[in-house]
């Protein structure tokens, strides 16, 4: 016979203070838990959403992976276009798009200073980078920048200081913000775009970094590539935009590792918390445990309550901390190497921590309940 459901749920009320404190700490687990997968799957979702499969990016075979440090000649977009018959063309314009990608120092107003990404593109870019979409404001002129809705938080800087209007300084110019952009939760978002022709002037370079072409359906990317290795001179590269993006999540795997290590030892550390309050409280019940074994109840009832309680505790702060989680860590935009993201609270990451912290409930609660349950009924009667 397995005692009443009401029974665990009284003795928690019975003591208030202990269940209140095992409460807040399982919750503080279980919300570190929270903060740790949403990075996680912040990361892998900024990668998987960035990057169009119908998009090749032509960029100089020694810049290796790090597009960051290709330098293409100008003539290299006229080049592919008149040479390659792959691209969408409307209205006879090819789509194609020459960009120069650099990371520079950024001081917006208040002396705000911090790593941005700046984007020089032209009017084509849009045509090819299709998850690109206007928010606020207008396609940015000469002096002019666009801001992608998770700059201030590259930047660290007060959105405020980002408004409209304003300007920002890098590479010793003042640029005034045009517009913002939003690019689906992609790469692109951390980013700052202005006319290719004012950075190339603005840096003293008069190359690109690369050449985002948009196929047409009858295209193949493997045409693009076959064109830059039968023109060694040209010392071109291609790849697909969706393998690019591939390939950063290989590169930032071993973040991920250390970030799921993490998890496991917070969750350890959980269930070292749970275990300290959970002897803490059997061990003045134990002449509790002993006349219910006295009145003839089994110790597997008396363990399942136990257990019951460590279950309703850690079910609490699950809830608790699952709530604050998806009101105030979804899609909070934190910094990275690679830009900025957002923190991402999906049902997967819900899954994951209300399964930690059920997990420390019942592992918190059963070391301690096999101890009180071992000892012998007279003498646990007897135990002050």
């Amino acid at each position: 016979m397995l005692l009443p459901w009401e029974y665990s749920v009284r003795n928690l009320a019975r003591r208030p203070v202990r269940t209140i404190l095992t409460l807040l700490a399982l919750a503080t687990v279980v919300m570190l838990v929270f903060v740790v997968i949403g990075f996680i799957r912040g990361l892998e979702r900024s990668l998987s959403v960035s990057g169009d499969e119908n998009v090749v990016l032509v960029h100089s075979i020694n810049s290796e992976e790090n597009i960051e440090n290709s330098s293409l000649a100008s003539r290299t977009p006229a080049l592919l276009t008149s040479s390659l018959d792959v691209t969408v063309n409307r209205f006879g314009l090819p789509h194609a798009s020459p960009e120069l990608f650099a990371g520079t120092r950024v001081r917006s107003e208040g002396n705000n200073t911090g790593l941005g990404l700046v984007r020089g593109v032209t009017p084509a870019a849009p045509l090819v980078r299709r998850t690109v979409r206007i928010t606020e404001g207008n396609w940015p002129a000469s002096g002019e920048v666009m801001l992608g809705g998770l700059v201030a938080a590259k930047l660290a800087s007060n959105p405020q200081t980002l408004a409209l209007g304003k300007y920002i300084e890098f590479e010793g110019r003042a640029w005034k913000i045009s517009g913002r952009f939003s690019a689906a939760g992609a790469a692109f978002e951390s980013e700052i775009w202005c006319n290719l022709a004012d950075l190339q002037t603005a840096t003293k370079r008069q190359d690109i970094s690369l050449v985002a072409l948009l196929l047409s359906p009858t295209s193949s990317p493997a045409d693009v590539a076959l064109f830059c290795k039968e023109r060694t001179d040209l010392e071109l590269r291609s790849v697909r935009e969706k393998d690019y993006y591939q390939s950063l999540q290989l590169h930032y795997k071993p973040v991920r590792v250390l970030a799921w290590t993490v998890v496991w030892l917070i969750s350890s550390s959980g269930v070292f918390t749970g275990l300290n309050m959970m002897y803490g409280a059997v061990a003045g019940r134990i002449r509790e445990i002993a006349t219910l074994q006295a009145i003839g109840y089994r110790r597997s009832a008396i363990l399942i309550s136990l257990i019951q309680e460590g279950v309703l505790l850690a079910a609490a702060a699950s809830l608790i901390s699952g709530t604050l989680a998806l009101t105030t860590l979804n899609g909070l935009a934190i910094r990275f190497t690679m830009g900025a993201f957002t923190l991402r609270i999906d049902s997967l990451a819900i899954l994951i921590g209300c399964g930690v912290g059920l997990l420390l409930g019942v592992v918190g609660a059963l070391p301690p309940a096999f101890k009180a349950l071992r000892m012998e009924v007279a003498t646990s009667l007897k135990a002050i």
